[in-house]
């Protein structure tokens, strides 16, 4: 089957490509001029060059097409939206869309986040059908705003029939072929020592390999116009660094921040980020990830339905690991 990424330079996209190919399948991959591919010159990818800012390349990308991974997106974590994670996440989405019609309709995965589904208030764990709401919780996310915003667009057009077109929502996904480094630099941080200690919230942690086998399940079983939480084992911050510095062989962070401290230190990032347009290693949205106890997710519709299965985390940081000191991203062990 002949199969499209966007997006695939990132960790999500990358490790995609490498399982579809595993399974046999061919696979094309849109890029810009700038995007750095060299981590995947390995594989035998169709590298086409296309932009979500360009409707007319991406139907040329997308043509011959069985299904499409809409991967693509900018992700950054901060309270304000800028115009680019705009043109990127909403009008780039809106683009893609355009372009699959276009391009004789093959199947869409849109490749969303679980940021869109909203946060837990009680003791179960948000599912699919949980309310969106980060205004009663006090979370401000630029991130959050403009990918709900392009899922409502995929939805709606799934609704129409104009598109066959189905929603991925994955977690905190770990895992090698991480060139930025997006959530990875978790990982980074833990094992140089740069965390200097946890905070008292949950997150959904998952190998992104896990998500990419969910990916193409639910390319090939998803229900149109559905979607589906893609995570794995849901862990306070404290557990996932002892997990990755067990691991790695290193001492974990053992000081508990006050939120209180913490939250300082994001209103200063608030203001710089104002101020200097650059994003602050540390803002107030960030802050409110780390010390949400219920950011945890369900994943029983996608088990059901699609027969998604995530494993261990071990593994993902393992590869993880081994990928960074390769790259010299890490030292040897």
């Amino acid at each position: 089957m002949q199969t499209v990424i966007t997006g695939a330079t990132g960790l999500v996209g990358a490790n995609l490509a490498i399982l579809l190919l595993e399974q046999g399948h061919k696979v094309r991959c849109t890029r810009r001029k700038s995007s750095r591919i060299e981590h995947l010159a390995a594989f035998p990818i169709e590298w086409v060059e296309a932009d979500l800012g360009d409707t007319e390349s991406l139907v040329r990308a997308f043509s011959g097409a069985d299904v499409v991974f809409h991967c693509a997106a900018e992700v950054v974590t901060r309270p304000q939206v800028t115009d680019s994670m705009r043109q990127a996440n909403v009008e780039g989405t809106n683009r893609v869309l355009e372009a699959v019609r276009r391009a004789g309709g093959p199947r869409l995965v849109y490749v969303s986040s679980v940021v869109t589904l909203g946060i837990t208030q009680g003791a179960q764990h948000v599912d699919e059908e949980h309310a969106f709401n980060y205004d009663k919780v006090g979370i401000r996310d630029a991130y959050a705003e403009t990918k709900r915003e392009a899922e409502e667009l995929v939805r709606a057009a799934a609704a129409r029939g104009e598109v066959d077109v189905v929603v991925v929502n994955p977690t905190y996904m770990l895992g090698p072929y991480d060139i930025r480094p997006s959530s990875g630099q978790l990982i980074i941080d833990v094992v140089r020592g740069n965390v200097p200690g946890h905070s008292y919230g949950f997150n959904c942690f998952v190998d992104v390999r896990d998500v990419c086998r969910g990916m193409i399940l639910a390319w090939q079983k998803g229900r149109r116009g559905e979607r589906y939480i893609l995570g794995g084992h849901n862990m306070t911050y404290r557990e996932g660094m002892e997990l990755i510095a067990r691991v790695a062989g290193v001492k974990p962070p053992r000081l508990g921040i006050p939120r209180w401290a913490a939250q300082v230190v994001g209103w200063g990032g608030d203001i710089y980020e104002k101020l200097s347009g650059r994003l602050a290693l540390l803002n107030s949205t960030r802050v409110a990830y780390a010390y949400t106890t219920g950011f945890r997710f369900s994943s029983d519709k996608a088990r059901r339905e699609l027969g998604y299965q995530p494993g261990p985390l071990e593994p993902a940081i393992v590869d993880a690991l081994k990928w960074f000191r390769e790259h010299g991203m890490l030292p040897a062990a």
